[in-house]
């Protein structure tokens, strides 16, 4: 099965040795994701925000891959504070009302403090 790497262009994937998504096929497994405008490199403080910025960035490296977020089959979200969570629903619900992916949510600390939500999908391009 031939691998397509996609890259946001940023340095961390090369240091760290992780693509921002992989292509397998008719699969594309997209990366942990934060709200980090990867253009000017700044973080809003605000959660709904971030998951705002998430998806823009998630849906940029799905177009990359051949692939949309109504391709999505899975999501998995990560926020540090899970209180904060039910404020990204409209976010959540704009992006992936159409393709509704199995979900999870985890409390768990993200590797910058400025981090509020990380969001990690899979998708399965339409044929």
């Amino acid at each position: 099965m031939q691998r397509q790497h996609i890259s946001s262009g940023l340095p961390f994937e090369e240091q760290i040795g992780y693509s921002r998504a992989v292509v397998a096929g008719d699969w594309v497994f997209v990366s942990g994701t934060t709200g980090f405008d990867y253009t000017t490199m700044s973080i809003s403080d605000d959660v709904v925000q971030q998951a705002e910025q998430c998806f823009l960035n998630i849906q940029a490296a799905l177009q990359q891959a051949g692939a949309s977020l109504d391709d999505v089959v899975r999501v998995n979200y990560v926020l540090p504070d899970a209180s904060l969570f039910e404020a990204c629903w409209p976010v959540l619900r704009k992006h992936l009302g159409r393709a509704r992916p199995a979900a999870m949510m985890v409390s768990a600390g993200l590797l910058d403090p400025r981090m509020k939500i990380e969001v990690e999908v899979t998708a399965l391009k339409a044929r």
